[in-house]
């Protein structure tokens, strides 16, 4: 649904006693301009970031020019002496592999490949396995293909795909459970079955595309084996199903399912590389109430390289990190002449967010400051742009506004007011909704701050099409002057949640689905 706020009256019984600072948030406000945005942007959204990866050199320059700014505003340090929260990823890599089937040695990728996290440090080795089918277990239509089957302590085999005639459930609204015939699926199937790893026959090989010897980054170091999953030849399915020809995957799908014996070997040499990476971290000391806290934060990183080919992220998440330096850049400047904040105002940049969270789940995990005493999260990723299925006349002048019903019933009433009072904007909550399956709630920094109790308010433009996630997501795309208003009605928000006599109710149970 859409809302047009058209009240202002309201607002002005929300808490703030203080009609001074009320109209100097207007007057310093005015310092968010499409010019002071557009030359931050084309910086960190630039070729010489080279995407921003994480933990790559590329996010580390955009880590750095972000300190080198709040410094130059007069931002203190936020997490001691220093502006950066640092944290360690990593990354495997495999050094080399041997596979053999009944001695004979196959090669990568023209015979298998895997991924690396599945991979085991040193040898592996069985001389049976059970074949499944096409290992599919889906009990709404009465179908488990390990019915029958003992497959604990051994490793499977199965076909990709499905077989004719099936089709696979639509997930439910408001939830992200994967197709029974996806490769995650299979996987959970087979270890809640006992397997202890999965052999996937696929068509595909010789592979078309090289496999990455690196493998994807991860921010918490596995405990125990890994589970085994390799996706092989037909020629090497066949083998292990002791045949001593190929057999295509129709005449695979023939095969009786049960136990088959054949010695499978692997030998294998990995390892894990600790990166760094980290939170940019700057702080406007609060006066009676410093004690308290008010977070406004977008995420620095992006997808990096692909090749020779930049995914600039200019609008994901190079405007919402612009728009929080722009916000610091008010606030020190009405701090400096005299209008401090009541709360503690923390601007904080997090990277691996296109990893899954990790900066923002870092930082509460392992907070600098108490979660307790943390009043709000306001969190800005994609403010820049308009969302291409938009078709109402308030195109240019609207924000997706995520969380307003949740955590806090403060949060609307003071979002709603400022608007009124100062911009006048479109607040769209459609992806509020619990049955919108873009589940946006969990899709962005905020929610780190949302499971440990503090309400939160993201905004967000809408962009999930065009060039989301695409090479041409560039600064000659973004919409600076609405850029502007969105980063205006978040600085006044802020404004306001940071000098009210009281912190944010913490009145309403968070009762959407897990992440």
């Amino acid at each position: 649904m859409m809302k047009k706020i058209l009240f202002g009256a309201m607002f002005l019984s929300s808490g703030i006693a203080y009609g001074q600072k009320e109209d100097a948030s207007a007057k310093f406000a005015a310092l968010i301009t499409p010019a002071s945005m557009k030359q931050k942007l084309t910086i960190l959204a630039g070729p010489e970031m080279e995407g921003r990866e994480t933990a790559m050199p590329g996010e580390r320059k955009a880590a750095a020019y972000i300190e080198s700014e709040f410094k130059r505003m007069g931002l203190k340090p936020g997490n001691g002496n220093s502006y950066q929260q640092y944290f360690n990823v990593y990354q495997d890599e495999l050094a080399s592999i041997e596979l053999r089937v009944n001695g004979k040695l196959y090669n990568w990728d023209k015979d298998y490949m895997m991924s690396l996290q599945t991979i085991s440090n040193g040898a592996t080795s069985s001389k049976e396995l059970v074949f499944v089918g096409y290992g599919l277990v889906d009990k709404a239509a009465g179908i488990d293909d390990y019915a029958g089957l003992d497959v604990k302590g051994k490793i499977v085999m199965m076909l990709d795909g499905a077989p004719a005639g099936y089709k696979a459930p639509t997930p439910a609204p408001g939830t992200r459970t994967p197709s029974p015939i996806s490769g995650p699926a299979k996987a959970t199937a087979a270890r809640t079955a006992g397997a202890t790893g999965v052999i996937l026959v696929s068509k595909d090989f010789p592979r078309k595309n090289p496999t990455a010897t690196k493998g994807n980054m991860y921010m918490n170091k596995p405990t125990g084996a890994p589970f085994m999953m390799i996706t092989v030849s037909e020629e090497i399915a066949s083998a292990l199903a002791g045949r001593t020809s190929k057999l295509s995957s129709d005449a695979l799908a023939g095969l009786n399912k049960g136990k088959y014996s054949a010695e499978l070997s692997i030998n294998a040499e990995k390892k894990s590389i600790a990166l760094e990476t980290s939170n940019v971290i700057g702080i406007i000391e609060g006066t009676d109430k410093k004690d308290e806290y008010v977070f406004m934060t977008g995420h620095h990183d992006h997808l990096g390289k692909r090749g020779d080919v930049i995914y600039y992220g200019a609008d994901d998440d190079g405007s919402g990190t612009v728009g929080v330096m722009q916000m610091a850049e008010a606030f020190a400047a009405a701090a400096k002449k005299g209008n401090k904040p009541r709360r503690t105002l923390v601007f904080m940049t997090v990277s691996g967010e296109e990893k899954g969270l990790w900066g923002s789940q870092y930082y509460s995990d392992n907070p600098i400051f108490p979660m307790d005493k943390t009043t709000v999260d306001l969190n800005t990723d994609m403010i820049g742009r308009v969302d291409t299925e938009r078709k109402t006349a308030d195109t240019l002048n609207y924000i997706y506004v995520i969380g307003h019903d949740k955590l806090s019933s403060d949060l609307a009433k003071i979002n709603e007011g400022v608007n009124a009072k100062y911009l006048n904007m479109t607040l769209d909550y459609k992806y509020d909704d619990p049955k919108d399956v873009n589940r946006i709630y969990y899709r962005s920094d905020h929610y780190n701050f949302a499971r440990k109790g503090v309400p939160i308010l993201f905004f967000y433009d809408g962009m999930l099409k065009a060039e989301y996630h695409q090479p041409g997501d560039t600064v000659d795309k973004i919409n600076f002057e609405l850029m502007e208003k969105r980063a205006k009605l978040v600085f006044h928000t802020a404004w306001e949640m940071a000098n009210r006599d009281e912190m944010l109710k913490r009145d309403i149970p968070l009762t959407m689905p897990a992440r």
